[in-house]
């Protein structure tokens, strides 16, 4: 098992194909994009199946979400989902995504085993949209969201980023659109893993506030218990259910203690935290010979070092190196 000293189990691996993206979200990157990663340097579909495969066999994996970048941009995806749909045990797959392309390829992802997906959508106005991704897609985002619905990768949530003076003002509104049609809605704390560096707590939108400004139209009740064990969003009934909301806090309610969740970058680094300063690389010793053990043993030497928490709460906090898309959420 991927055990820390803390005496958490990774069970749930975040697995980056690429860290393309064809959009250029102003909390992300900037206009100009990024310097890719170079293909000799990005795990090849059957590394990645591999990768998986010890994570799964060896390692006690159950959960496994494809991200990027955007996961959608990574020409062998659907045989990635299908190959790891064959595993045994077979984990449970999942995709985040941008929703550009999803139109497309949604059948093909979901006979190939994908159980669903979480789309990222941050506005429902078109013009908040160019604003915010630089690109005019929004209507592309929408038709994904409904193929991912008609294809059954369900129950499908939709992740939103509030940017105050931006977009914060519609809360309410996305709620209301999201349970209309059947959609999980999570908002999302702004983090500090944008490539510019540029993240202020200040600036950001946090969960008080998001909460405050939903209930000005909605009846929000607690989801059963209020311990939410590993998993990063806080669920709220909405005016009695059976929709719900959830509201992710990383940075104001952090989840730290229950963290369940390893990550594998597109150029076959693992992470023990979103927010590390640090790597360990397995794409070198899997390149080089090294066994199936003996790569499970340098995975769970990597989780082993996981700190107690990510150090948002420390005054001295320093952004990693990566931004997130070349982390993989």
């Amino acid at each position: 098992m991927l055990i820390d000293t803390y005496g958490r189990m990774a069970t749930d691996l975040r697995v980056s194909l690429t860290d393309r993206c064809n959009l250029r979200c102003t909390y992300c990157m900037p206009e100009e994009g990024l310097q890719w990663l170079a293909k000799p340097d990005l795990l090849t579909d059957d590394e990645i199946v591999r990768m998986v495969r010890i994570a799964v066999t060896d390692l006690g994996v159950t959960d496994v979400r494809f991200t990027g970048g955007e996961p959608l941009l990574r020409p062998g995806l659907v045989g990635i989902v299908e190959r790891c749909a064959a595993l045994d045990p077979r984990p449970r797959l999942s995709l985040t995504t941008n929703g550009i392309g999803l139109s497309r390829t949604a059948d093909a992802l979901s006979a190939a085993g994908l159980d669903r997906v979480n789309v990222s959508l941050d506005t429902l106005r078109p013009e908040v949209f160019r604003t915010l991704t630089r690109r005019n897609r929004h209507a592309d985002v929408l038709a994904g969201l409904a193929a991912a619905a008609a294809a059954g990768l369900t129950p499908l949530k939709v992740n939103t980023v509030l940017m105050r003076g931006v977009n914060d003002e519609e809360a309410p509104d996305l709620l209301r659109w999201a349970v209309g049609h059947g959609y999980e809605l999570r908002f999302i704390e702004q983090m500090p893993l944008d490539a510019q560096h540029g993240w202020q707590r200040a600036d950001m939108v946090t969960a008080d506030e998001i909460l405050a400004a939903l209930r000005t139209r909605f009846d929000l009740t607690a989801e059963g218990e209020t311990v939410r064990g590993s998993a990063p969003a806080e669920r709220w009934l909405v005016n009695g259910g059976p929709a719900r909301v959830g509201v992710i806090g990383s940075v104001t309610r952090p989840f730290c203690r229950a963290c369940d969740r390893t990550r594998l970058t597109a150029d076959g680094q693992v992470r023990n935290c979103l927010f590390a300063r640090e790597e360990s690389d397995l794409r070198g010793p899997l390149r080089s010979g090294a066994s199936d053990a003996e790569v499970a043993a340098l995975w769970r030497a990597a989780m082993w070092g996981k700190k107690a928490g990510s150090g948002l709460d420390d005054p001295a906090f320093l952004q990693p190196d990566r931004p997130m898309s070349a982390i993989g959420g």
